[in-house]
């Protein structure tokens, strides 16, 4: 069973296998226009996913820019706002941290084999 939301003019809005309380029709069998929406739904999901992901590939490459701009004294951390500062101290020490845990991670894997 397919539970369908439209809106005013009559475009659907929403699908769900379940009832849901805005729905405003339900039908047996899925339609080519039920189809066709969750077909889009699922292109814009997987648009959307890989936003995402390439937002958390862009903070990094943000990072390694400001970094870069420190490093040739074009910029000082305290040119930034208070809370860019902090959000970049912190992400530099985890990743120290975790750059010291790699060998450890390494020497347990030795054990194993």
């Amino acid at each position: 069973m397919y539970y369908v939301e439209r809106d005013t003019e009559r475009r659907i809005i929403r699908v769900e296998l379940t009832p849901f309380t805005t729905m405003t029709e339900q039908h047996d069998l899925c339609t080519p226009e039920i189809d066709e929406w969750m077909r889009q739904r699922e292109i814009r999901e997987a648009t959307l996913y890989q936003l995402r992901q390439s937002d958390l590939e862009m903070v990094r490459v943000l990072e390694d820019l400001i970094e870069v701009l420190m490093s040739k004294g074009v910029i000082t951390i305290t040119d930034l706002p208070p809370a860019a500062q902090a959000k970049l101290t912190s992400r530099a020490q985890a990743r120290r941290s975790l750059s010291g845990l790699e060998g450890l991670i390494a020497d347990d894997d030795e054990g194993l084999i």
